[in-house]
């Protein structure tokens, strides 16, 4: 029964640093920037299959606070089933831009103005 103690405390002490360690890795790798200063850009076109997927994957970095940026979805010839599942996920997460490809530098430069520390 010692043995057994002694075996699971080992584990369980291994499992920890390894979490540390995986936690300080990824604070030396992740892209963490100034929240509103960053953006991570998603071309969507078509009707954007992997949209969600892929919203979702920044929103765990963003969440996890890996990340701090803000995410904008850019039309790039949406079709009407695409364009409504875009603004169904603009309207589910807070701080979720979108716009047509056309306004994406007017909307970065808005966003990037002075005194702009909250996305609009």
């Amino acid at each position: 029964m010692e043995l057994f103690l002694q075996v699971l405390a080992a584990l369980l002490i291994v499992a920890g640093l390894l979490g540390l360690g995986w936690l300080l890795f990824g604070k030396l790798v992740a892209p963490v920037g100034a929240e509103g200063r960053v953006f991570a850009v998603v071309p969507a076109a078509g009707d954007a299959e992997t949209l969600e997927h892929d919203i979702q994957g920044l929103l765990w970095l963003r969440g996890g606070d890996l990340a701090r940026f803000t995410v904008v979805i850019a039309d790039y010839g949406l079709s009407d089933q695409g364009r409504i599942l875009a603004l169904l996920l603009q309207r589910r997460e807070p701080g979720l831009l979108f716009c047509r490809a056309e306004g994406l530098g007017e909307l970065l430069e808005r966003n990037l103005s002075p005194g702009a520390g909250e996305p609009r």
